[in-house]
């Protein structure tokens, strides 16, 4: 765990965990992957971003559990799940997808999947 990923979560260190698991499995199931920290989010790259956590408010704060991170990837298509919070097309043929995540079993092959898709996705651009 480098210091900016500490740093990143110290208003939400409850989250860490979620955000370990997260980057554990696309380092596991995804090559050649750069992980970039930045105020906001943390992206992971191949040749392009691919995917991101971040504190997002996707939700109403009534809606929103107490420890949550955010997970958001760019598919061609419109995934459809009632775990996807928010997706929107920006871009003809570009979605952005957001899924909020409040415990590890939602890290799982439905997420990896999509996670995947995206990073050939954006390798293929």
């Amino acid at each position: 765990m480098t210091p900016d990923i500490l740093q990143f979560f110290e208003c939400q260190p409850a989250a860490l965990p979620l955000y370990e698991e997260f980057e554990r499995r696309v380092l596991e199931e995804i090559d050649d992957v750069e992980i970039r920290v930045q105020k906001t989010q943390i992206s992971f790259y191949n040749r392009h971003l691919f995917a991101c956590v971040s504190f997002a408010k996707v939700r109403k704060a009534k809606e929103r559990p107490p420890v949550y991170l955010v997970v958001t990837f760019g598919l061609c298509r419109k995934a459809e799940s009632p775990r996807i919070d928010v997706a929107t097309e920006p871009y003809p043929n570009r979605w952005t997808h957001h899924v909020m995540l409040s415990g590890l079993e939602e890290i799982d092959g439905e997420l990896m999947d999509w996670i995947k898709e995206a990073a050939q996705f954006a390798a293929a651009k």
